[in-house]
């Protein structure tokens, strides 16, 4: 057995593109178009994880349903979990993109930020901490997580 993909809902697929692709710096691997069933897929994966898995790297399946549904706030998924290579680097990358820390990388090792479906992602430093530094150190939490 292995992971293949997790699938989310989203709600407006420029916006989620916005936040995956170019903020949070997934790879879009695949796009299907289903107009028989009103609906778009797109595949996304970690530059990482193509590089040493090529076609077997697990996915995030963006799901666009072209006819407006309401998802509710999507605290029922969870979150999804993302590896990097520097927590502070990418929570700076994202603060200035304009997106909210929902829980800052105070410890040096982990942080949320929510996507624009409100979908909880969690941001694990890679290996060891990194040492507690500013200005995320004193950064309180935002919003839910």
């Amino acid at each position: 057995m292995k992971f293949n993909h997790s699938m989310v809902r989203v709600r407006d697929l420029d916006a989620a593109l916005d936040f995956y692709v170019h903020k949070l710096g997934l790879v879009e691997v695949k796009r299907m178009e289903n107009e028989k069933g009103r609906y778009t897929l797109v595949f996304l994966c970690a530059p990482n994880d193509i590089e040493v898995l090529g076609g077997n790297a697990p996915q995030i399946e963006l799901t666009y349903n072209w006819d407006i549904e309401d998802y509710g706030s999507a605290r029922n998924f969870g979150h999804l979990g993302l590896e990097v290579d520097d927590i502070y680097a990418v929570c700076d990358r994202l603060v200035k993109g304009g997106i909210t820390l929902s829980r800052p990388p105070r410890d040096g090792r982990m942080a949320f930020v929510r996507s624009p479906d409100l979908i909880s992602i969690e941001l694990m430093q890679k290996g060891t901490p990194l040492p507690p530094a500013e200005p995320w150190a004193s950064m309180p939490n935002s919003g839910a997580w």
